[in-house]
């Protein structure tokens, strides 16, 4: 083995380098067919060619409060504001994890962290990875670029919260006293992304009289993320055995503590767009649906819920699986 990608064991280095390389079929074949499957090897959209200003930015069914009688209420006008917030936001979340929790994860693989996780085939898929998510980011930056050029100069990201997740991943790595359970909070949150983002991306890209423009971005970013969702779900498989007891039940509860904050509903991110529209009433109609057990964004969890299973783990993961949706389905690749 390659004596750059291995840790110093004496620097709280996770698992052995003798349990394997990494480079199951799964992987191998992900590896080899990603010049014809990624988006980033594939021809730039012309997102200006395909933005409709008559058409909203976001999906209004996955609003929480769309049918609020004071969202209801509300003018044409403030309502679509609220939904280009709301994918501005969106972007922002994105690009934000990906750039401080999902790519921060591969580089702690490829540099070695986890001695276990090695092979030629594997470092190839977590570079392309690695590519493919930069590619998401530009293109959600694009997005509100664009919109920002034909809605208004004064949709800035800036005025709206950091996303929950990656504040809460940050926030826990800042108090782990120990490298081993820092490195083991990022994989957990990054295979929670991974495993999750797809199924809340395809909530914009199918729906209906939404913006084309970000429908298709959203469409092409789940089309990668289904991959990224195999590869994480085999890493985090394979891994898993090789930790101790202690470094198995802290990255349990880190899988635990990274589902529930993924699950939420940032409701911070909706106070801030009630101010910056201006909408009456829109403190007490957030507070209402809160009230109303409407803090869980509804998304597929079959991913992480199918690996969780396989490693056995689901009894001692604290999480209420009935709030979110689960399928027999294999969201990832084969």
């Amino acid at each position: 083995m390659d004596e750059r990608f291995i840790s110093n064991a004496e620097e709280d280095a996770l698992g052995s380098e003798l349990f394997g390389a990494v480079d199951n079929p799964v992987i191998q074949r992900l590896a080899v067919n990603w010049g014809r499957r990624a988006t980033v090897k594939r021809g730039d959209p012309e997102l200006l060619d395909m933005f409709d200003p008559a058409l909203p930015d976001y999906p209004e069914g996955i609003v929480p409060f769309a049918d609020h009688p004071t969202y209801q209420g509300l003018a044409p006008e403030q309502r679509a504001a609220i939904l280009t917030w709301a994918m501005l936001a969106l972007n922002r979340n994105t690009t934000y994890s990906e750039t401080h929790v999902v790519n921060p994860a591969f580089d702690l693989i490829l540099r070695g962290e986890f001695p276990g996780l090695w092979g030629e085939a594997l470092e190839v898929a977590l570079l392309q990875a690695v590519v493919d998510e930069r590619y998401h980011i530009l293109m959600h930056r694009m997005s509100s670029d664009v919109m920002r050029a034909k809605r208004g100069a004064h949709l800035l990201e800036r005025e709206l919260p950091l996303p929950y997740v990656s504040t809460r991943h940050g926030e826990l790595v800042a108090q782990a006293p120990e490298r081993w359970q820092r490195s083991l909070l990022t994989l957990a949150f990054s295979t929670t992304t991974e495993l999750c983002i797809g199924a809340y991306l395809e909530l914009l890209a199918k729906a209906a009289d939404v913006q084309p423009m970000n429908v298709t971005i959203a469409r092409l970013h789940r089309h990668d993320e289904v991959c990224h969702g195999s590869i994480s779900g085999e890493l985090l498989k394979t891994l898993y055995p090789q930790l101790n007891t202690e470094q198995q039940r802290f990255l349990v509860e880190s899988l635990c503590v990274a589902l529930t904050a993924y699950s939420a509903n940032d409701y911070r991110a909706w106070e801030a767009i009630m101010r910056l529209v201006g909408v009456p009433g829109g403190t007490q109609m957030l507070r209402d649906c809160q009230s109303a057990g409407r803090t869980v964004l509804l998304r597929d969890y079959s991913g992480l819920h199918r690996v969780l299973s396989e490693l056995d783990v689901l009894d001692a993961i604290d999480f209420d699986w009935s709030s979110v949706k689960v399928s027999d389905e294999l969201p990832y690749v084969l």
